[in-house]
């Protein structure tokens, strides 16, 4: 057809319009739109579980980690950061007896408070036991310091910090605790609000424990200590008593085991520890201490060489002196050999021994035995022994057994222990001692030797029997004094008392049991001595501490001094027979 011209297939070119151009461009930019938004939606997401896992991964670190609740954690952070602490006391064996806890105190200057009533309702409301009226006294005075309430724990440190009053502030203070409670009272003793030692081992060790170094171990063990308290206090049950008193030592280096006085009171509340129940009978009380002491006139007589176990002397009639007459509390009567005098515990004879020894000497050997001056144990509550001065004729007789003079019961423990250990005083200590601790030669070995069958002696055949534990063959001498009143001595008020060692086949321990004013019961036959009230309470002990002490029953086998197989019950059948004029 004319006029229209077909295009050549082969080789030609198409034209593509304006308008279609563009189009193709819009696809291309929407595409590329797409796939970048699309890239940065995974970016986020990306950053997202990373964040979510950092988040649980930290989570999981807290919730491995110990810690209070979020606030108060935080204010506990803020309030007890930098607390030196003072150091913690503890037992032989590492039992924790006491140590330091974190705690707050809140103060104010009140120039910086606007005090309020309203202000002080509300602070007393998170701290219970805050008097509003004495805090906005406080807080209206002129001072530029109050304390308005020490020893805040942590909820309450967060519970002040909740209220958002300006002006409060807090200071870091400690809280000395003690985990044992009554144990050890009066050994520990207690420290003030500033934490600071006012008694026993806390002030005793002051400049030691406020280093905040390693704890202090003490020689005590809490185990037998509990079970000394136990003991006694059941005693002073039984028999009624107003107080008792006991100490254990380990007669090789001196180390105090077991130091118990009742009544006692919790070092955690200061207040109970008014009256009788602050006082350290074992160290600060000071006794007369009856025929215990008649170990000590044996042992100065035949150290001194002045008498002879094989010596008798005369005990059938009471010895008068002056307006006062001197008696046993069974008669005898009938003469009587040195460890006859210890087994039946005659006054009598022990009278005519020290009479034959002098004062000087028996002063000279109560003074080696650390009788006579105050004990060096570490403590400042020690007592000032009473001692005669002048010493004369009649002082030495009644010191001999056991009135004139008065001791504490550690001193008496500590000379006992002189007394089987081979003849060395050793000061008693409150610290553990790795080894044997050295110390001051008073007996030789031989009397040392010799007052050790005397002591199993009494125990087997004399008044120590209700102390005898079969199978570690304990050693004793009891005791039983009237205490001085007003008025002189009172026959109604008596300290009862076993001093004991055991086991006596190779002396380790030395045990001191003392009641005071115990009242005779039907179980007794109304007897409150020191054989019927303070020997049983002795064997209680040892029957219970023994296995504690890793120390187990042996076979039975009696300690024989070579020097005691000839006495006999009427005196010996080889004897010198000495003083036999009654006085």
């Amino acid at each position: 057809m004319r006029g229209v011209r077909i295009p050549e297939a082969r080789g030609s070119r198409l034209r593509v319009s304006p308008t279609a151009a563009g189009a193709r461009v819009r696809v291309e930019g929407v595409r590329k739109e797409t796939i970048e938004t699309g890239r940065n939606r995974l970016l986020v997401t990306g950053a997202l579980f990373l964040a979510v896992f950092m988040v649980i991964a930290g989570r999981l670190v807290c919730l491995s980690m110990p810690a209070a609740p979020s606030g108060e954690a935080s204010v506990a952070r803020q309030q007890y950061a930098g607390v030196a602490g003072r150091a913690d006391i503890v037992d032989r064996n590492g039992v924790v007896l006491a140590t330091s806890l974190p705690i707050a105190s809140l103060y104010a200057d009140p120039a910086n408070v606007m005090a309020t009533p309203a202000l002080v309702q509300r602070l007393a409301a998170a701290l219970p036991g805050l008097d509003p009226e004495t805090v906005l006294a406080k807080l209206d005075s002129d001072a530029g310091f109050v304390w308005l309430k020490r020893g805040l724990v942590p909820r309450h440190v967060y519970a002040v910090n909740r209220l958002g009053i300006p002006g409060l502030e807090f200071r870091r203070e400690e809280r000395r605790v003690y985990p044992q409670g009554r144990q050890a009272a009066h050994v520990l003793g207690a420290t003030d609000v500033d934490g600071s030692g006012i008694a026993g081992v806390e002030l005793a060790f002051q400049d030691t424990l406020s280093g905040g170094d390693a704890p202090l171990r003490l020689s005590l063990d809490v185990r037998v200590q509990t079970v000394m308290t136990d003991v006694l206090a059941r005693t002073m049950r039984e028999f009624d008593a107003i107080g008792a008193a006991g100490a254990m030592l380990d007669v090789r280096t001196g180390e105090v085991l077991a130091l118990v006085s009742l009544p006692d009171f919790d070092p955690n509340a200061r207040t109970t520890a008014a009256g009788a129940a602050g006082f350290n009978r074992v160290t600060k009380g000071v006794y007369e201490m009856g025929s215990t002491f008649k170990l000590f006139t044996a042992a100065a007589a035949l150290d001194s060489g002045t008498v002879r176990l094989d010596d008798v002397y005369d005990a059938s009639r009471p010895i008068r002196i002056a307006r006062f007459t001197i008696t046993d509390f069974h008669p005898i009567e009938r003469p009587l050999s040195v460890p006859e005098i210890l087994t039946r515990s005659s006054n009598i004879g022990a009278v005519k021994m020290a009479l034959d020894v002098g004062g000087v000497v028996q002063r000279h050997y109560l003074r080696q035995l650390g009788l006579l001056d105050r004990s060096a144990i570490e403590l400042p509550e020690v007592g000032i022994p009473l001692v005669p001065d002048p010493w004369r004729d009649i002082n030495t007789m009644t010191v001999a057994y056991g009135h004139g003079v008065a001791v504490s019961p550690l001193q008496l423990a500590s000379a006992v222990a002189a007394l089987v250990n081979g003849g060395t005083l050793i000061p008693p200590t409150l610290i553990k001692t790795p080894r044997a601790a050295d110390g001051r030669r008073v007996l030789s070995e031989e009397t040392s030797q010799t007052m050790r069958g005397l002591m199993r002696y009494i125990v087997v055949n004399g008044t120590g029997k209700n102390a005898d534990v079969p199978g570690f063959a304990v050693g004793g001498k009891t005791g039983t004094a009237e205490k001085v009143v007003d008025t002189g001595y009172s026959a109604n008020a008596l300290i009862s008392s076993f001093v004991a060692v055991f086991p006596m086949s190779a002396p380790r321990y030395v045990l001191l049991t003392l009641i005071d004013e115990p009242k005779g019961n039907e179980g007794t036959l109304g007897y409150a001595t020191g054989g019927w009230v303070a020997a049983p309470a002795t064997a209680r002990l040892v029957t219970r501490i023994a296995p504690l002490l890793g120390l187990s029953p042996q076979p039975t086998s009696e300690i024989h001094d070579p020097a005691l197989s000839p006495v006999s019950a009427n005196g010996g059948a080889r004897t010198r027979k000495r003083n036999l004029v009654a006085n």
